[in-house]
This record gives structure tokens, sequence and C-alpha cells, in this order.
């Protein structure tokens, strides 16, 4: 039945293999299960329900992946897009949490309707590759700086801006030893790193008295989901800066999807020798279904994870990979009280890291040109000296489009990238001169 359902045989693959590859995936990504709820929860959000809405998403978006186009690649709310969410929509803008989540809901629906007309694949191919390139590198620096302050080493300063932070405060020592483990447990390509990363930092906490063992054991039911669940902020659905926030969540989590499902395809051998990915559709509608269920369940954009990669050069390479993954993430629901006594500091490193993976498309942007590298630069650059990714796309998207213009360059600006500089333009206008 399992070859049958998933093709074991045609893909060279067997059902042990597939179980340890999805368990291999779950411990390579199953630190969103304490760092979903950290950035979340700074909303005002209620943590404890968070917990369960990660799972959740997760479990659903990775079976989604797993029936419909038979992939071993698992969903959970994104890094960067649970930034942007919290620090940029909700802490930066002044919106409602309830609001951003209509927002991504929107974004879900838009991306199924986008998926069914294959209109996601032009828009990739319509925006300069410049522009992709740098997305990645500004999220990544921005998710850094997230990590140190959330660490405590960098802070506030009225004279400089930032500077170092006070290495008298134990959550400072948190960090760096979770941050030095991690990236040596790393570099012996010891599966579930990240994990195991954040433990010994929570262990280190413990010991320094920053947090304590749950009182009533690390085994419990799953948390009430109900203060996040379907909480919808239906007033502002037809405003400008409702369709401003969606269109960023779209652009971000556009690139992030598309690259990462060809990474891991590539990585499991599933791309033909054309170079084209036969199950491209199916696999984006995967995602945009599991990014609709994430928002109605309370999360933020769920996505593609570039660690399923990690199942992958395991032999994962079908959807009974996802099945596994999935079981995994639906055994830690009984597991909220361990994973929520992880302190803040303890979930930077990890912050820090997958930063430190998304900054490695800089080399593939052309400096000698100046109308891709400046557009590029200010791309990467506004993200975190800003504290909002959608205001590094706005600078780096009008950029491009004027300086291609100004050197007589209107052949490499696309119909598409004069309708959003045409959108962001007029957000400018009507927004009183405020990007976002």
């Amino acid at each position: 039945m399992l070859d049958k359902l998933f093709k074991l045989k045609e893909n060279h693959t067997t059902i042990r293999t597939e179980l340890i590859a999805g368990v291999i995936t779950f411990l390579t990504m199953s630190y969103i299960l304490v760092v979903n709820p950290n950035i979340l929860g700074e909303t005002g959000m209620d943590k404890a329900a968070l917990f369960t809405a990660t799972a959740l998403a997760s479990v659903l978006g990775t079976l989604f992946m797993a029936f419909i186009p038979n992939l071993p690649i698992a969903q959970a709310p994104g890094m960067g897009l649970n930034n942007f969410f919290a620090f940029s929509v909700v802490l930066g803008l002044g919106y409602s949490w309830q609001m951003a989540l209509t927002a991504v809901f929107i974004e879900g629906i838009v991306f199924l309707i986008l998926t069914f007309f294959n209109v996601r694949e032009m828009i990739v191919k319509s925006i300069p590759k410049s522009i992709k390139n740098a997305i990645p590198v500004g999220i990544g620096l921005f998710i850094t700086l997230i990590g140190m302050k959330n660490a405590g080493l960098v802070v506030a300063n009225s004279n400089t801006v930032v500077s170092l932070g006070d290495f008298s405060d134990h959550n400072v020592w948190v960090a760096l030893i979770g941050l030095i483990a991690t990236a040596a447990l790393y570099i012996k390509k010891v599966y579930g790193s990240f994990f195991i990363g954040i433990a010994i930092a929570t262990i280190a906490a413990a010991l320094l008295g920053l947090v304590h063992l749950p009182q009533n054991g690390i085994f419990s039911l799953p948390p009430d989901i109900s203060p996040i669940f379907f909480q919808f902020s239906l007033d502002k659905i037809f405003s400008l800066d409702m369709l401003i926030v969606v269109f960023t969540f779209l652009f971000v989590n556009l690139f992030d999807t598309v690259g990462t499902l060809l990474g891991v395809a590539s990585k499991a051998g599933l791309i033909d020798k054309d170079g084209n990915f036969p199950q491209i559709k199916k696999a984006l509608f995967a995602d945009a279904l599991g990014t609709t269920v994430g928002a109605v369940l309370g999360t933020s954009t769920v996505t593609s994870y570039v660690e399923s990669a990690s199942g992958a050069a395991a032999g994962g390479r079908t959807g009974l990979t996802s099945v596994s993954t999935a079981t995994m993430f639906a055994l830690s629901l009984f597991l909220a009280p361990l994973f929520l006594m992880v302190p803040a500091a303890a979930t930077s490193p990890a912050l820090i890291i997958v930063g430190l993976f998304m900054i490695t498309s800089v080399v593939n942007i052309d400096f000698n040109d100046m109308s891709e590298s400046l557009p590029a630069f200010l791309t990467m650059t506004m993200m975190p000296f800003t504290f909002s990714i959608a205001n590094g796309i706005v600078f780096g998207m009008l950029s491009y489009v004027i300086l291609k213009a100004l050197s007589g360059k209107f052949k490499h600006i696309s119909t598409t990238m004069w309708v959003i500089f045409a959108l962001l333009l007029l957000k400018l206008i009507l927004g009183g001169m405020h990007i976002i």
C-alpha cells in the first residue's frame, strides 16, 4: 500500500530509509517549536497557544506536501516571515496581531488562486535576479539582529544607536554557549544540531537560575489554541495598508518558497535532465494551502523549509519522509511544558545561524553594475537598519526601476516591475511619504 501510494520503488527508496529521513528532517527544524512562539509572543499572542498552532500548522502543512506532490519537504511557520509579522507589521506599524493574521490568510487565498493560474511562476521570472538574491541576505541580517538583541549581545545606545551588551548578564552567556555548541555540532554534521544547541543553552540557563523545570512534568495535553484560533480582523480587509502588508507577505514568501523547493528537489534528485521540476505546481499548491490553514490556526506564514534538505541527503525521496516528519511534530504536541520553558536567549543561536545560511546568495549579485548592485545593497541594508523587511524590499524595488530608467535600460524593467513600482509610489503618496 505504501509503495503504491508514495511510489517507493519508482523512486529507488525503502520504508525504513524514508522514515529515518523524516526523523532527521524533524530534528533539524524542530527549533521552530521554540523560536516561533517566542517571536510571535512579542505581539501579545498567547505563547502556549502559539506552541500548539505551530505544531499543528507544521503537521498539516507537511502532510499537504506528502500527499499532494508526494515530496520529502516539510513545512512550518517560516523564519523571516514570522519576524516580519511580529516586528514590522505589529510592533513596527502598530497593527493588531489579528490584522496581521488576516493578512496571512488573504495571502494564502491569493497564492491558491495564483498557483491555479500559474501566475506564481510567471512572477518569479519577472523579478530582477539581483533583488531575488538580495532579499534572503537582508532577511538573514535582520534575523541575526533579532537573535543578538534577544541574547543581549546587542543593546540600544542613545549615543551610538547600538552597542555591545553587558557580559554580566547571564542571558549573554547562555546565548554564546548555545551558539558555540550549535556551530560545533553542525561542523561535525550532527543531525539535529540546532535542537541540541537549544537544549544545551536551556540547561545552561537552568544552571544559572534563569529557568526552572516544569513543576508538573514535561508531558501534558496540548495547550488550548482558542485564544488565537480564527482570530481575524475583518474591518481592514479593503484598506490600502492591508494591501501593502499582504503584498509584502506575498513577495517575501514567493521567493523563499520557490528557492527552497528547487533546492531540496535538486538535493533529492527530483529535477529532470532539462532542469525542470515536474511537481512544482502541486508543491506550490500545498504551500499555499499550508499558509491558509496556518492562519486559521493562529500562526504566521507556513512555508517550505530548507532544512528538508537534510532528510533528502539521508535518502528521503517521497512523501513518506514528510509523513514521518509530520508524525514527529504531532508527538511533540504532548511535550509543550518542555518546549515552553526554553528562554529567548537559548533560541538566539538558531536565529543567528539561520541568518548566516541566508546571506550566502550575496555572492550571486553583480557588484560591477551600479544599477544592479545599489538596489540589491539597499534591499539588504534597509531591512536590519530600519528594522523592517518591507522597507528593504520597497527601497530595492523603487531604486531598481528608477536607476534602470535613468540609465536607459528600459528592456530590463518588466511589466510586472512597472506595476509594482506604481503600487509602491501610490502608497508613498497616499501614506504621507511613509513607506510601511
